[in-house]
């Protein structure tokens, strides 16, 4: 039978429509090969990366991609916001740096709203056409409460809504410019740990290596491994995780430079609604729903919602986006010894509304300029690494402290109440 090398498959499926019998199926991140297979290896010549074999040849190993150092000063694990902001400041200040990105395009699949502020964006990047999908000046809050409907609306200030997929890549390659060095399809699959101190990490994608780091910083999102493998807590409750659901709509009818928000205990549970516009008659629209109080999938939750609003109804889904969003208080520890969490992977999300991207920069921009003191004074332990978590707690930690405790004093029932849209007006316009 065939043979799939894993790490080496790009998942193109060019070599499906050579299978004569069927047996090939791609899947959205594998290649499966059923039991019908019948060995003639037509399928071998069109893959592009030599990730095919028969059973009887030795499988190989390794995405064909640039050699990498054995050592480097720091090593960032995950290239989204956080990490490509880390990597790219850390490189500005001197550091040898590896950004490692599990997925073989940087940016996909997007697992995000889109919506960021423009005052927050600022001191990161200059805002570009390239990768904004819409300007946003205004924003409408609905509230519904059984029988009652009330509508608000905010008008000044500037967002944009954002083309996630060319954004992230832009970061990562501002990063190369600044020197540091890019690996895609490159997964941590550990931590180099010598005497509880951590030292590196072992990496799959380019065969199983070994690199070693001064720092390593954790920047794999919310379902991050890297936190637990270096000793911290990162598990969330139910309460504090929002299971969320968005489809690309296209052919509706909405103001494209107006964000809305839908808060109501029935519509999503602990959670709310969002259409965001992407342009001229397209929007993301979606909602999250707290986990504990979820009677169905996210996805019923976002259909039901959909059919219940005529101008969406009518538009055809382009794209389906789906996963969880942690909304509570960052881990009690950040660091350990050569090691610091940013962005999602530390839970540096609003809790009132479930935004993290310029959270997740700035978090990484802090973490890399104190690695950076760290590599010089040659000393990373968590005691000098923790003055991460400090800035991060007295600049937007408080923030998002406060944040947390106004979602834990308004009960989801409590949501629709005017209170509590007044404040979560605010947070979703920082």
């Amino acid at each position: 039978m065939v043979i799939v090398d894993g790490q080496r498959c790009g998942y193109c499926g060019g070599c499906v429509s050579l299978c004569p019998v069927g047996a090939i199926e791609l899947a959205e991140t594998r290649l499966v090969i059923d039991q019908t297979c019948i060995d003639c290896g037509l399928c071998l010549g069109v893959c592009p990366v030599g990730a095919l074999s028969l059973e009887e040849q030795e499988a190989k190993r390794g995405c064909q991609g640039l050699a990498l150092r054995q050592r480097y000063d720091v090593v960032v694990v995950g290239a989204g916001p956080a990490g490509s902001t880390a990597a790219r400041r850390a490189a500005e200040l001197g550091l040898s740096v590896l950004l490692l990105e599990k997925r073989q395009e940087i940016g996909s699949p997007v697992r995000c709203a889109e919506g960021v502020g423009h005052e927050m964006l600022m001191p990161f990047i200059e805002p570009d056409e390239h990768w904004i999908s819409a300007t946003i000046d205004k924003a409408q809050f609905t509230t519904i409460a059984g029988d009652t409907t009330e509508t608000r609306r905010a008008e000044g200030g500037r967002g944009y809504v954002l083309e996630r997929r060319v954004f992230d890549r832009v970061l990562a390659e501002k990063a190369v410019e600044a020197g540091a060095q890019l690996a895609v399809k490159t997964a941590a699959k550990g931590l180099l740990v010598e005497d509880g101190v951590v030292r590196g990490v072992l990496i799959e994608g380019q065969g199983d290596v070994e690199i070693e780091a001064a720092v390593v910083i954790g920047a794999d999102g919310v379902e991050s491994r890297l936190g637990p493998w270096a000793g911290l807590d990162t598990t969330l409750s139910q309460k504090d995780a929002m299971a969320c659901a968005q489809l690309l709509l296209s052919g509706i009818d909405i103001d494209p430079t107006c964000c809305s928000y839908y808060i109501s205990q029935q519509m999503a549970p602990g959670g709310y609604a969002w259409v965001f516009p992407k342009g001229e008659g397209k929007a993301n629209v979606g909602l999250g729903v707290q986990a504990d109080l979820a009677a169905m999938p996210a996805l019923d939750y976002l259909v039901r919602f959909i059919e219940g609003q005529p101008h969406l109804a009518q538009g055809s889904p382009v794209t389906l986006v789906v996963g969880g969003v942690p909304v509570a208080l960052p881990p009690e520890r950040l660091v350990t010894d050569g090691c610091m969490l940013v962005g999602d992977a530390a839970r540096q999300v609003d809790p009132l509304t479930g935004g993290g991207i310029t959270n997740a920069m700035t978090a990484g921009q802090y973490a890399a300029e104190v690695a950076a003191q760290a590599v010089e004074t040659g000393d990373t332990s968590a005691r000098k690494l923790a003055k991460y978590e400090e800035r991060w707690a007295s600049a937007l930690g408080r923030k998002m402290a406060r944040n947390y405790r106004l979602k834990e004093r308004f009960a989801p029932p409590q949501r629709a109440s005017r209170n509590f849209v007044r404040l979560f007006a605010m947070a979703a316009s920082m």
